[in-house]
């Protein structure tokens, strides 16, 4: 008898089974064994899952209910080390975001917004239609920080090989500003901590949007390479950040240049050539840099049929990008990110989470009837609906395109000449504090630049504040048409 039908007929004679003795069913039917020579550990707190952004707001923290629901329906729990998300002290978040920030967010309330004793904090830290205020925010934001904070001691303390965190991803948030329905981002707190054992971190960000906020907080640092995929149309895409030369300030006083990378993308990439280009520039950039850790996010806005994406892939080419991360055996933290019609997040999700435990080919592509909410997987029930045949879009990446951003890639590589040397410590440099700094001469040499420039031109100097002016509020995640409502 097969699978589904042991589950069905067993479900209909016995009613009342609890969700436990739901799951074990499948565990058994499935057979799904904890792998072999490394553990997995999963980290999570339903008290994320209720935080509402709004009824019109893309954003939906349910789809992680929709995600835990698949994995412990096929029985994927069993396999893994699972881990209570506390929360993030303030202590902690402040390793990288300001003070006065985070006491913000702890005592603002939804009224706030139209406060006009508050108007002037709303607007400096970019509070609005694309990150609202909501009630529970700053438990909200402590909760999935938390979670991927201790991810990463996990990791450190060799209690798991791979560390997930679904609730967090939350890659746009800046050290003192909110942005892209980001708040506070964890991936830059999880990095931190990994600093404190592996010399060198590299971020890899699959999300259809650039991950600015985790490139701008270490692009002034040779110990994290960032490499980001995404659609990048500067006036058109948010943040409108993320072109191809775009590889950080490029000074001589700066380690971090050309330590960030970046793949831009046109619309309606499809499968194979997503596939091929991730793992030509993921394994010559883990060749080059040899990494001692990775973190990994899987934003899903970028499969087809997303909310706000503009991809045509399909869940299994996603999580192919987590299986060739996968096979280079280091330490790997695993987060989500954006992804905006849950029911395919969950999919993705589900389906990538059976790749970290080995069990990708175990699961059946039929989605079990014990799944609470199975409706939402209607009327297909399967982990594997056809997204890009549902909405196909037509793709605009040739391949004299893609083949171009490999090589380019390639000469950035060139820069970086062999993995860095790092006297390590237990406390890591203060890599923040570099940035400062770092930032601080680069802006004066600037300045004087741009004095002498005024003086010959006349005048010239307005037209290169403008153009920064430009950058400065492409940058703050204002709210494109195309970001909220495509």
């Amino acid at each position: 008898m097969a699978r589904s039908a042991i589950v069905q007929e067993y479900s209909s004679s016995t009613p009342t089974l609890t969700l436990d003795e739901r799951t074990a069913l499948e565990r058994q039917n499935n057979g799904i064994p904890r792998p072999q020579g490394y553990r997995v550990s999963w980290h999570a707190n339903p008290a994320v899952e209720p935080h509402h952004f709004g009824q019109s707001h893309p954003m939906k923290p349910w789809r992680l209910t929709l995600t835990k629901q698949l994995v412990m329906a096929y029985g994927m729990h069993h396999a893994m080390d699972l881990y209570l998300a506390r929360a993030a002290t303030y202590e902690e978040m402040a390793d990288f975001h300001k003070t006065d920030y985070l006491d913000f967010l702890k005592q603002v309330v939804p009224g706030d917004i139209e406060n006009a004793d508050q108007s002037d904090n709303v607007a400096r830290f970019n509070f609005g239609d694309d990150c609202p205020i909501f009630d529970g925010l700053y438990n909200y934001c402590s909760l999935y920080a938390g979670g991927t904070i201790d991810a990463a001691r996990k990791l450190c303390n060799n209690q798991s090989e791979i560390a997930v965190n679904w609730s967090g991803g939350l890659h746009h948030a800046k050290k003192a500003e909110a942005s892209g329905f980001c708040y506070v981002n964890d991936i830059v707190l999880g990095i931190l901590q990994l600093l404190r054992h592996h010399p060198r971190v590299m971020y890899i960000d699959i999300d259809v949007h650039h991950g600015d906020g985790v490139e701008q907080a270490f692009w002034s640092t040779d110990r994290v390479l960032t490499v980001s995929f995404h659609k990048y149309d500067k006036d058109n895409f948010f943040p409108g950040t993320g072109a191809l030369d775009s590889t950080g300030p490029n000074h001589p006083l700066n380690p971090g240049a050309h330590h960030a990378l970046n793949v831009p993308l046109h619309d309606g990439i499809d499968d194979d050539s997503y596939i091929q280009l991730f793992q030509e520039v993921i394994g010559a950039s883990v060749e080059t840099y040899r990494p001692g850790a990775i973190v990994l996010q899987c934003g899903a806005d970028s499969l087809g049929c997303d909310r706000l994406g503009c991809f045509n892939l399909n869940v299994r080419a996603h999580g192919a990008c987590v299986a060739f991360v996968k096979t280079f055996n280091l330490p790997l933290l695993v987060c989500g990110g954006g992804g905006y019609t849950p029911r395919n997040v969950s999919r993705a999700w589900a389906h990538e989470t059976s790749i970290l435990i080995d069990a990708q080919d175990i699961i059946d592509p039929h989605i079990p009837n014990s799944v609470s909410f199975r409706n939402h997987f209607g009327p297909d029930f399967s982990l594997f609906p056809p997204l890009s045949e549902m909405r196909r879009l037509e793709n605009k990446n040739s391949r004299p395109y893609l083949a171009s951003l490999v090589q380019a890639v390639r000469e950035q590589l060139r820069y970086i000449q062999g993995a860095p040397s790092v006297q390590m410590s237990f406390i890591p440099p203060d890599i923040l504090g570099l940035r400062e700094e770092t930032e601080q001469e680069i802006d004066e040499e600037t300045a004087l630049i741009e004095e002498e420039r005024e003086e010959r031109e006349g005048g010239g100097n307005g037209v290169i504040r403008a153009r920064n002016s430009r950058r400065r509020e492409l940058e703050r995640g204002a709210g494109y048409r195309g970001e909220l409502y495509s």
